[in-house]
């Protein structure tokens, strides 16, 4: 029987042989995707907060990553991102093991549907990005609190991100004492599945000033707060009947205003976005309550409107990896730019008969993906999704869980009255994968790259039903990602020969 220990270095070393190739298959498959949902093709997408893409290490150093009597050397520092639509975020890493994709795309989310869900030391996070670089640009300060003589931009970031790493593995579902919310443990964490246990990842910085930098800061640490979201719509979709002014659709936001405009397809429809008084709105503050006044004779449809600001996005928001292949290590923000945040929130009516909104929310609690549905119609919805149902009366909401995978994509399919149709599709993310027994066949640790995840990539055929798909791909990826593990492991045969 393989052991934690035995099945996690083992891959350490194979997979930092392959790394070569795999860096160019993933330059090929990278592509941008909003983790969430997906509505007809006039309707975008809904988001909410800032989108970004990593463009890379900007302050780094080395550290050393061991697991059992595998060591491996990473790079450890500060990331940058560029936002959609204009502004830059610095941010570090959360999980250790799990790889780095420069270009990737990222969506600020919140911690309980990230791998700091359930991590008791998520809110010290929090505290180290508060009092340390780049947040605290005096090196000279810094290095006083931290009892060295000297820190440069590159041994700061590396200690801080050496403190981060330390307190997301270590705070994890499966470390001594940590239990998600409510006291449950989620299933798969903590042990291997035969009653092993899980061996964590020991994280050093190289730099001897670094490695003191990063002990001031665990010791230091105190809990905080999660930040709020930059900007969101809740909910993100409504619907109603003809006539009627579906919402309310209330702003959260940091920014001091916003703007507010129908999507094409509502102006064309002449849908209208109002405030209760049935007044046109086109800017709001955090609280407005916003509602689509729908038009009496127009045609069963969908429609949107998008909000958006130009702000700083608050220390410590998580940002996780979009769409289905969204699997990387998920990134908390350390420092923001005045930058470009929006969100969308839909409406979609009928005349009469049921008429669904629905919203879907990663649950780790659940270990899956909550879609909840309410029906602003005034006949009943059989709501079938995930290979379950329940009938929501009008007026009424109901929320069914689908079950998912860790670290599987994932794509759900909801079909509805009137040819609505949406699909959620993402990546489950809520544990380190130390947390989860070491790193997956296709993980390596730190900023090593891998391929993405195969399978989830295709569109979902319109006699698909209402399961939950995880399979399916594409041939090219497959045979990209088959060439990887050809020459990794001949590679690895080498060594063993030249060891013997």
């Amino acid at each position: 029987m393989t052991s934690v220990r035995g099945r996690t270095t083992s891959r350490l070393a194979l997979i930092t042989a392959a790394t070569g190739l795999c860096v160019a298959g993933m330059a090929a498959v990278a592509a941008p995707a909003v983790a969430g949902s997906g509505a007809g093709a006039d309707v975008p997408e809904q988001r909410n907060g800032a989108i970004a893409t990593l463009n890379g290490l900007q302050d780094a150093d080395e550290a050393e990553v061991r697991v059992g009597d595998e060591t491996q050397k990473v790079s450890a520092g500060l990331f940058e991102m560029a936002v959609d639509g204009g502004g830059t975020l610095q941010t570090y890493g959360v999980d250790a093991l799990n790889p780095i994709q420069e270009q990737s795309h990222y969506t600020e989310g919140a911690w309980k549907s990230s791998s700091l869900y359930g991590n008791r030391n998520a809110g010290k996070i929090r505290w180290v990005l508060e009092h340390s670089y780049p947040r605290m640009n005096d090196l000279q300060a810094l290095a006083k609190a931290a009892h060295v003589k000297r820190l440069t931009p590159e041994t700061a970031a590396a200690g801080t991100q050496v403190a981060i790493w330390r307190f997301a593995e270590n705070g994890a579902h499966g470390a001594a004492g940590a239990r998600p919310a409510g006291g449950a443990e989620r299933p798969g964490r903590g042990a291997s599945g035969k009653g092993q246990a899980v061996e964590r990842p020991v994280i050093h910085a190289s730099d001897p000033s670094a490695e003191k930098l990063a002990k001031h800061l665990v010791k230091a640490a105190r809990q905080m707060s999660e930040p709020k979201a930059s900007l969101a719509l809740d909910p993100a979709e409504v619907s109603g009947r003809n006539g009627e002014r579906p919402g309310p659709v209330t702003v959260r936001t940091n920014a001091p205003t916003i703007s507010v405009a129908p999507q094409p397809r509502a102006a064309s429809q002449g849908v209208r976005v109002v405030n209760e008084k049935g007044k046109l709105v086109d800017s709001a503050v955090s609280g407005t309550k916003l509602y689509f006044d729908v038009p009496a004779v127009a045609d069963p449809g969908t429609a949107g409107l998008t909000v958006q600001a130009a702000t700083k996005i608050p220390v410590g928001r998580v940002f996780t990896g979009t769409g289905e292949k969204g699997r990387g290590q998920t990134q908390i923000l350390a420092g923001s730019s005045q930058s470009t945040v929006s969100a969308t929130a839909t409406v979609n009516w009928a005349k009469g008969g049921p008429v669904p909104a629905a919203i879907a929310e990663e649950n780790c609690a659940k270990g899956g993906v909550d879609i909840a549905v309410s029906n602003g119609g005034d006949a009943t919805f059989a709501m079938k999704v995930g290979g379950q149902s329940e009938d929501i009366e009008k007026g009424k909401h109901g929320t069914l869980t689908v079950p998912v995978k860790e670290d599987q994509p994932y794509r759900i399919p909801l079909r509805g009255p009137n040819g609505y149709k949406k699909t959620f599709s993402g990546v489950l993310d809520c544990a380190t994968s130390a947390a989860m027994g070491g790193p997956s066949q296709q993980s390596a640790p730190a900023t090593i790259e891998r391929p993405a995840t195969v399978g989830g990539g295709g569109a979902v055929p319109e006699d698909s039903g209402d399961l939950a798909e995880t399979g399916g791909g594409d041939s090219w990826l497959i045979a990209v990602v088959a060439a990887g593990f050809l020459i990794a492991g001949a590679l690895t045969m080498v060594v063993v020969r030249r060891r013997a």
